[in-house]
Parts: structure tokens; C-alpha cells; sequence
């Protein structure tokens, strides 16, 4: 399948605000409005949604570099739309080009870098984190 991953795939995600997504429930920011992070995880699934169809049993990609700007205050309850599409692949990374609106006005513009990974070898280098500290100090 991953023949099929190519420049132009689209993929949206869509969430309705709720106040634990909102920046003074996030811990980042004090205003209950749409927090930047809920953001970058919905333009997250966007690009996630946009080669899922496209990626071998087994593989998975993981995200290395998002650069956003959040351009518009969104309150709770409206509905957000985030779009993502495939504009590069340089070996095994894929980059997007990422967008998201509010019910009234785009509100967020940038790229998105995500890695190509086999996800049990991914995982089995994890292994080390979970051991318990024989340090003494």
C-alpha cells in the first residue's frame, strides 16, 4: 500500500469546542477559548487522516515538526474544520500543508512534518524508559 502515498492526499478532521479544550483548561493560556494545543492535535488527525488508507500493516507515522500560526480565537461550542494535504515526501518523512476554520474565518495556517516507522520497532526502543533507576544518587 504505501505506493499510494503521494504528493496532493487530503485528509480533514473536525471537532466541536468544548471548555477541556480551551486554554484555560490546557494549562495554556487563561481565557476559555480554543487552545492552541487541541488545535495541533486536530491538524494532527488531519494529516494522519490524509495517508492512513496509503500505510502498510505494521507502519504508522509519528509527528516531528509542526510550525503553526494561530490566527483566530474560536469559543466553545463552535465547530472547527482542519484540512491537511500531502505536499512533500522526502524519503520517509512527509510533510503537509495544514489549515484550519472556525465557523466565521480561517484560523490557523502552517506545515506539519510527520515520520514514516515501522511501530513495534518503534515501540521495543521504548523499552529502556520503562526499566527501573538503578542510579543511587
Amino acid at each position: 500500500m504505501a505506493e499510494l502515498l503521494r504528493v496532493g492526499l487530503i485528509g480533514e478532521s473536525f471537532v466541536e469546542v468544548t471548555a477541556d479544550m480551551c486554554a484555560d483548561a490546557v494549562g495554556s493560556g487563561s481565557l476559555p477559548v480554543y487552545a492552541t494545543p487541541s488545535l495541533v492535535a486536530l491538524l494532527e488527525a488531519a494529516a494522519c487522516a490524509a495517508i492512513e488508507d496509503c500505510i502498510d500493516a505494521g507502519r504508522t507515522t509519528v509527528g516531528i515538526e509542526i510550525n503553526i500560526k494561530h490566527l483566530s480565537a474560536t469559543p466553545v461550542g463552535e465547530r472547527v474544520t482542519a484540512m491537511a494535504e500531502v505536499t512533500r515526501i522526502e524519503g520517509k518523512r512527509i510533510i503537509f500543508e495544514v489549515r484550519a476554520w472556525d465557523e466565521h474565518e480561517l484560523v490557523a495556517t502552517g506545515n506539519h512534518s510527520r515520520y514514516l516507522i515501522d511501530a513495534e520497532a518503534f515501540m521495543s526502543r521504548l523499552q529502556y524508559k520503562d526499566a527501573p533507576s538503578t542510579d543511587a544518587s
